[in-house]
């Protein structure tokens, strides 16, 4: 099960460890497109989560993954599905 500070960690990554966008993601609740992240960002955090999870996150992933904590419960709803839990 992912957890926010995990996906924190993961922003962080893709972000190249931006300062402004460090101490924003801190926000939970924040849209990620208002923290420096547009489609491309997190198709980059999709493809993170796949290869670290063992996941499959679809294409449209970035219609559900608006800010970090509902990116955190999709990912945790696909990862779920997949072990049927």
């Amino acid at each position: 099960m992912l957890t926010i500070d995990e996906f924190k960690l993961i922003m962080r990554q893709v972000a190249g460890n931006d300062p402004d966008i460090d101490s924003a993601a801190e926000t939970e609740d924040s849209l990620l497109t208002d923290l420096g992240y547009d489609s491309l960002a997190l198709l980059e955090i999709a493809a993170v989560v796949q290869q670290r999870y063992g996941i499959s996150v679809p294409d449209d992933c970035t219609e559900r993954m608006t800010t970090p904590r509902a990116a955190v419960a999709y990912i945790n709803e696909l990862q779920a599905a997949a072990t049927g839990r």
